[in-house]
């Protein structure tokens, strides 16, 4: 069984070698899906990153993932909640909006 001072060397450590951790917990979120489900959905509904961010880490389109949500009863934080993050999503959609004319469908 992992001790909790284990837990805290490792927050030590990454302040002096965040290479060495960073790769040991992306290695262990990339084979552990349930593990990286859970850490991506505390981190949303801590309101460390957004529901695009989650999506993003879990591998999901973020329509799949508002979805997923709504069936697990967890609530959905929808638009932007700072200035920067309003910012963010009209430069966003501005570029989105520019590549669609120079290349339109037809």
């Amino acid at each position: 069984m992992i001790q909790t001072w284990t837990f805290n060397q490792l927050a030590k450590l990454r302040y002096y070698r965040p290479d060495i951790v960073d790769q040991a917990v992306a290695e262990i979120l990339a084979c552990q899906s349930e593990l990286r489900w859970l850490v991506v959905t505390g981190a949303y509904l801590d309101g460390e990153i957004n529901l695009g961010k989650a999506a993003e880490l879990l591998s999901l389109h973020r329509l799949e993932l508002q979805n997923r949500f709504l069936m697990q009863g967890i609530p959905l934080r929808l638009g932007s909640e700072t200035p920067e993050e309003a910012k963010a999503e009209t430069d966003a959609i501005m570029n989105w909006n520019s590549s669609a004319e120079e290349n339109p469908l037809l």
